[in-house]
């Protein structure tokens, strides 16, 4: 077989003149010019992107998280009034400060370091933007609601709750918290079981949503509303007493996780942390008989013992402000006391246990009461209760404690940082259940609880 040859035709430059020569000559030096110029530009753009923003590039490959449990979520997509919408005046969502920083990243607030980080300057009452970020990246979300087992009513109620604190009409103070649960109550889904699986997570304590009709405690009225009684309210504190359907979420402090490995490595660095000072307190003195008593008395003890490292907060305190120095102080203690605040809880327990430092604490509402979803039975194995009437030697008290029994205690308290932590909403590889999971699970076993009950 023979196989008949291609002619293949060359094409040649046409002949150019001298004149012609010399233009394309001049013009492919210029063009060489151009593009040496844009690779050097290009190198001194890279050089002062590594100087300056010198974070680690992690090449791990991203794994998308799958529903691990056995429940399905719903979330409510709201009028934007009840939530994102209200950011548009976060200059105005608290009385005290601007809330425009904080409610920056989903409510995370200011990186603490450039680049990819997990460490953010994050507001205390702040827990419901989180919440909801979370939940809408959630793997177990369901997009169709008559498979879900549980509701989520995305409401900003903390944010709008702080901002008409000092309103004098007690009407207009409530009047979007009653246009909520008007709307929530009018849907589909809510009348499948009136309500009783559907919840809110709200980033303000109980009492700030607990005011009677006739008196002016309280930012509003939306937890004593029939139909909200129905609902499961989650709450950075609830009320120990009559808070029958209130649930203790923890405070956010500033660890929000990527990866479970970030988590893990800081686990291992609290563990093996030095600690040099037996016990710390990181707070101000307050007023009111009661909360001025102890606090002066926990600030008095610390400032006099040498075993002791003292935060004073006080006159806006900026070093109070500053995490890496909470945090710190803490890290360098066995012990933190945590000492009621304008409430029962504190969020600097959470810093507290974020740092490995194990909790004092002088009432039982400040943990005891607030976060069963979260802790071990046996207070002992994690925490020391001290009466708040009966503290006059806090110093000896400690010291009695083992060394053995200190570092089983610390090893406890760390063990449970996953499960105290909100991690990153775009977390990725992170496969630790973290406090927005388990709030998930609790709500969804009720949820089933109360269908098999009313079967």
């Amino acid at each position: 077989m023979t196989f008949n040859k291609r002619q293949v035709k060359i094409n040649h430059w046409p002949e150019k003149n001298d004149k012609e020569k010399q233009k394309y000559s001049k013009n492919r030096e210029t063009v060489k010019l151009t593009l040496l110029t844009l690779l050097l530009l290009c190198s001194i753009c890279f050089l002062f992107l590594t100087l300056n923003f010198p974070f680690t590039i992690e090449f791990t490959a991203s794994i998308p998280r799958t529903c691990d449990h056995n429940f399905t979520v719903y979330v409510y997509d709201l009028p934007k009034e009840f939530n994102i919408g209200l950011l548009q005046n976060c200059r105005h969502l608290n009385i005290y400060t601007n809330m425009c920083p904080h409610v920056a990243n989903n409510g995370l607030g200011q990186p603490l370091h450039r680049g990819r980080t997990s460490w953010f300057s994050t507001h205390q009452f702040i827990a419901e933007m989180i919440f909801h970020a979370r939940v809408e990246n959630h793997p177990c979300r369901t997009y169709e609601p008559d498979t879900a087992d549980i509701f989520y009513v995305p409401f900003y109620g903390g944010l709008y709750a702080s901002s008409v604190f000092r309103e004098q009409n007690l009407t207009k103070r409530d009047e979007l918290a009653v246009r909520l649960v008007n709307y929530i109550s009018g849907q589909r889904w809510w009348k499948r079981s009136n309500g009783r699986d559907h919840f809110l997570a709200i980033g303000r304590t109980a009492w700030d949503f607990m005011r009677s009709s006739d008196t002016d405690f309280g930012a509003n009225m939306l937890m004593q509303m029939p139909r909200v009684m129905n609902m499961s309210v989650l709450t950075v504190e609830r009320q120990p007493w009559n808070g029958d359907n209130h649930f203790g979420i923890p405070y956010p402090s500033y660890f929000h996780p990527y990866t479970s490995a970030e988590m893990v490595t800081w686990q291992d660095k609290m563990k093996n942390v030095e600690r040099p000072n037996l016990f710390s307190f990181v707070g101000g003195p307050r007023k009111g008989l009661e909360k001025a008593a102890i606090r002066d008395e926990l600030i008095k003890q610390c400032a006099e013992s040498s075993h002791c490292e003292l935060l004073k907060c006080e006159n806006g305190g900026s070093r109070c402000h500053n995490p890496m120095t909470v945090l710190g102080v803490m890290a360098r203690s066995r012990f933190c006391l945590q000492a009621p605040g304008d409430s029962f809880t504190r969020r600097s327990t959470f810093d507290a246990m974020l740092a490995g430092c194990i909790p004092v604490f002088f009432s039982p509402h400040t943990m005891y009461t607030q976060y069963m979803w979260y802790l071990p039975d046996d207070k002992r194995s994690y925490s020391v209760f001290m009466d708040e009437k009966n503290n006059t030697h806090i110093e000896q008290e400690l010291l009695r404690i083992s060394e053995n029994e200190v570092v089983q205690m610390r090893e406890i308290v760390i063990d449970l940082i996953p499960r105290l932590t909100y991690a990153h909403p775009n977390s990725t590889n992170y496969d630790l259940p973290d406090a927005v999971d388990i709030a998930l699970e609790a709500l969804a076993k009720q949820a089933r609880d109360n269908v098999v009950v009313s079967l």
